[in-house]
């Protein structure tokens, strides 16, 4: 993604956090505190400063009461019965954020129960404090393109390749680095969950 395009993500992502807030009367401080996240995070965020990660999306989609996707674009349906989405190839918004970029598919339906991403894995190497991840919730990755090592806070780190897969708990320390020549791609579902552990401000 080139950074035309980035800078365009992150202001459509901008106006629509900033669209929410407003929404529900609150400043960025009543937002911030809601979220979890500290004040000067989401001003960054909100003037398309900065690409949050995925906890920090997750931490704003909780705050705000709605899911990951509603933070990219408002749905057209509710999740229920009789309802479906279908995403065809290359569609789906995209979110670029500093190790992964996310392509957010079936984003149409609010209210899911699991929020699945088409991914690329961009970091091929990280400091040993560096890209950690940690939520509620589960993971599953399965392996599409090139080769990725998954780390997580209690196994040692294990190479996958495409076909191989991963499940695991979200709330152990996770992170994926990339491992081959390409960019890696794989397809990445997390569960949304109801209520996100306690913490303090983040950046």
């Amino acid at each position: 993604m080139n950074v035309a395009a980035v800078k365009k993500q992150q202001s459509a992502l901008a106006g629509r956090l900033r669209a929410l807030r407003l929404e529900r009367g609150w400043t960025q401080g009543q937002a911030g505190k809601a979220s979890g996240i500290s004040t000067s995070a989401l001003s960054k965020i909100e003037n398309g400063l900065v690409s949050p990660t995925y906890d920090v999306l997750l931490r704003l989609a909780h705050g705000l009461g709605v899911d990951v996707a509603e933070l990219f674009a408002p749905p057209q349906a509710q999740m229920g019965a009789g309802r479906r989405s279908i995403e065809r190839a290359g569609q789906g918004s995209v979110h670029d954020a500093p190790l992964y970029r996310h392509r957010l598919l079936c984003a149409q339906l609010a209210h899911k129960r699991m929020m699945p991403f088409d991914s690329r894995i961009k970091a091929w190497t990280l400091a040993p404090d560096e890209g950690w991840s940690r939520h509620e919730g589960e993971e599953f990755v399965y392996v599409l393109e090139g080769e990725i090592e998954l780390h997580t806070e209690f196994y040692r780190p294990e190479v996958l390749k495409p076909g191989d897969c991963f499940y695991i708990d979200s709330r152990m320390g996770h992170r994926i680095v990339n491992k081959s020549a390409i960019e890696a791609r794989v397809l990445w579902v997390s569960t949304t969950p109801g209520e996100l552990e306690s913490a303090g401000p983040r950046e």
